[in-house]
């Protein structure tokens, strides 16, 4: 297996599966899974598949939230920080960070005024990332094409 790399507590990742370029996430090692805060989550059926569809605010200064959807991986209870239970829908996708790309489970949940549109979790950090608290955007800014003019 690779090196672990070293992460800041925020940096910048894409989903590529989703169609995201750049996400703004806070790298969050207190969390076990993973989570995107999406807006206007609505599921369906496809081909007798449960789906979901959401628009995400991908934390680029200047950008308009971007429609995203994928096949629905699972239901589960989450428990927040604050000690609260809920049921939230779980997607796989591809995670792309520091020139490496994996397959992650991320919850997705409708939180309002979030900083971080993406929880980074210790589950897709495992042995990939060593983080280091004190420092930010270790693996730096998201491209030019990727911000809005």
């Amino acid at each position: 297996m690779p090196h672990p790399v070293p992460l800041g507590w925020r940096e910048w990742l894409s989903l590529p599966d989703l169609g995201i370029a750049a996400v703004r996430a806070k790298v969050d090692t207190g969390a076990r899974s993973s989570a995107l805060h999406v807006l206007d989550q609505e599921t369906f059926r496809r081909d007798g598949h449960e789906y979901v569809r959401f628009l995400l605010d991908t934390g680029v200064a200047g950008a308009a939230p971007q429609p995203a959807e994928a096949a629905v991986l699972d239901r589960r209870r989450v428990t927040d920080s604050g000690g609260h239970q809920t049921e939230r829908l779980f997607i796989r996708t591809r995670l792309r960070l520091a020139g490496r790309e994996w397959l992650a489970e991320v919850n997705l949940t409708q939180r309002r005024n979030m900083l971080f549109p993406m929880l980074l979790g210790r589950t897709a950090l495992a042995g990939r990332f060593l983080v280091d608290p004190a420092s930010s955007f270790l693996q730096g800014d998201p491209p030019e094409d990727m911000v809005p003019p």
